[in-house]
């Protein structure tokens, strides 16, 4: 007695679930947001319809900020922005109608009665501050008004003068002692024309404070040494409008760390913390993320204000792999990120799972009697095993490591300036990486992998549609045990081959990436052997008894 042949009819649905399952993940992939990096058609979109760095330097301009305006113009130039023969012109018109302030880098209230502006008509390039009040008359003379401010943060930098227990500078009061006096007026007179952001001035005065109750610079030593630093790059202006936009001593320390370890690039980090109004963002996401970082705030300065902002908000770099992405969806992202990369995931989840819904019903068994395609459970599974994969393969900074700052702050202690030690080992450096060939090389292993389930899956079902006895098909289902096990030996053997290529070179060092083909091995043949033979042989077993226990 032999098994009636499956007459089951073509499922039509089944390749709109596959297309469907396709379209669904195409158009999460291309939603412009990532867990761990920022595509560069959200930072288009943050930048769209917002002022550019010569449009901002237009309006340093119309402020008479001149210093702070010929660093933005140098930055102007550096991304190439389209604006910047206009803002050229338009600062070279107010150099010349007030030369006398290009020194300075711009007019300040409290300079007419200190200072004899006219005098420094021979400079006609923007001058470091610190080359005006390190000379001995503009010292005394700044200390004299200084000393009738009613100010106690002022009073309390200027009592800093007489210590004589300090680190790394000659104290102010003996010979060789100018740097730091110089420095300490410099603080002072900064505090006293509310140059100083509010939270920065509490900081100065309390270390200044501290230092007087002491007896000793301490903690306020490193502070006056990063003002030295920039005092001797930046000119007036340019420096007081820097201190409006740093919030803490910190900050401070971080930004003249990056004059000294980035000369070059000073323009566009400088115009970048006036920019987005924060020289904390700036510095906090260029001493993480270095030289890669500093590439990317510069091509989200060329796309406009909103763009550099939205960057230092996210604090995280820039994904130039990704595709252009949805504009549209580009606005709600902004809005609301989080959803965004949630819908993204689930997308990615729902089109997996409608891809192998449908290739169970077209390939696997449509209209079997017997149910051996992937129930719901299962494809959810895989669903979710391949979901992960494609967050894996579309996230680059997920599981990689990110490399060392170059510009990561040091602390360097004096004593011990010239002892030899050896670097500390890098934790970055035993942490675990992700690199493209690790990617492509698993994505290969598993798509082998279910090529061969389905491969055993679809000679199930042959072997199911035949219309031979039970008996003869369960001895064919036992013929094809080599075929069963062949996820194994596909998975034996990429492993093997994952080894050879990273000996010779061709990929990058990973056993991830080696035993994952072990893995996929593993799991296809366990879901072949345990979820689809062996219940396949238990029902020919059944169905082989049944005219015997009938005939009884």
């Amino acid at each position: 007695m032999t098994a009636p042949a499956h007459s089951g009819r073509f499922p039509v649905s089944a390749p709109v679930l596959v297309a469907a399952g396709v379209l669904l993940a195409l158009a999460a992939w291309s939603l412009p947001v990532n867990l761990k990096s920022i595509s560069p058609a959200l930072l288009r979109e943050a930048g769209a319809g917002t002022p550019t760095l010569a449009q901002f330097g237009q309006q340093l301009v119309e402020s008479e900020k001149i210093g702070p305006a010929a660093l933005t113009l140098a930055a102007a130039r550096a991304v190439q922005d389209p604006g910047t023969p206009a803002l050229t012109q338009s600062l070279a018109s107010l150099s010349a109608h007030t030369p006398e302030m290009v020194a300075w880098g711009g007019w300040d209230p409290f300079l007419d009665p200190l200072f004899n502006l006219r005098e420094n008509r021979g400079r006609t390039a923007s001058t470091p501050v610190l080359a005006f009040f390190i000379t001995e008359r503009a010292r005394e003379t700044l200390r004299g008004y200084l000393a009738q401010s009613r100010s106690l943060g002022v009073q309390a930098l200027l009592r800093t003068h007489d210590l004589a227990a300090t680190g790394r500078f000659v104290p102010a009061n003996r010979p060789g002692g100018q740097p730091l006096d110089a420095v300490i007026l410099l603080a002072a007179l900064l505090y006293q024309g509310e140059h100083l952001a509010p939270p920065l001035q509490r900081d100065l005065r309390a270390l200044a404070e501290a230092a007087v109750a002491q007896k000793e610079l301490g903690e306020l030593e490193p502070v006056y040494l990063d003002l030295l630093s920039l005092g001797r790059r930046l000119d007036w202006a340019q420096l007081g409008e820097l201190l409006r936009r740093t919030d803490d001593t910190k900050t401070l320390a971080e930004f003249a760390h990056l004059a000294r370890v980035a000369p070059d690039e000073l323009p566009l980090i400088y115009a970048s913390a006036l920019f987005s109004g924060s020289a904390d963002h700036v510095a906090a996401y260029l001493i993480k993320f270095g030289k890669t970082g500093l590439s990317d705030l510069r091509l989200a300065a060329a796309l406009g204000q909103g763009s550099v902002n939205q960057l230092l908000l996210w604090q995280v770099p820039v994904n130039h792999g990704a595709g252009s992405g949805l504009g549209a969806a580009a606005a709600l992202v902004i809005l609301h990120p989080n959803v965004m990369i949630v819908l993204k995931y689930l997308g990615y989840l729902l089109g997996a799972y409608l891809v192998f819904r449908g290739l169970d019903r077209w390939i696997v068994a449509p209209g079997a009697t017997v149910t051996l395609g992937l129930p719901r459970m299962k494809s959810g599974v895989l669903a979710l095993l391949f979901a992960a994969m494609l967050v894996v393969a579309t996230e680059p900074f997920l599981l990689r490591a990110a490399p060392l700052s170059e510009y990561r702050f040091r602390l360097v202690l004096p004593a011990l300036v010239a002892t030899a030690s050896p670097p500390a080992p890098s934790l970055a450096k035993n942490l675990p990486t992700m690199d493209a060939s690790t990617l492509i090389s698993i994505g290969l292993f598993a798509a082998l992998q279910v090529a061969m389930y389905f491969t055993c899956l679809l000679k199930i079902r042959e072997v199911h549609r035949s219309g031979l006895p039970p008996l003869v098909k369960l001895r064919l289902m036992e013929n094809e045990e080599n075929l069963f096990d062949g996820g194994l030996y596909v998975g034996i053997g990429g492993t093997a081959t994952a080894l050879v290529l990273q000996v010779l070179g061709v990929i990058e060092p990973n056993l991830l990436a080696a035993y994952s083909s072990n893995l996929f091995g593993i799991t296809c043949v366990a879901l072949v052997k345990i979820r689809h033979v062996r219940p396949f042989k238990r029902q020919l077993i059944l169905d082989s008894q049944a005219p015997s226990t009938a005939a009884s």
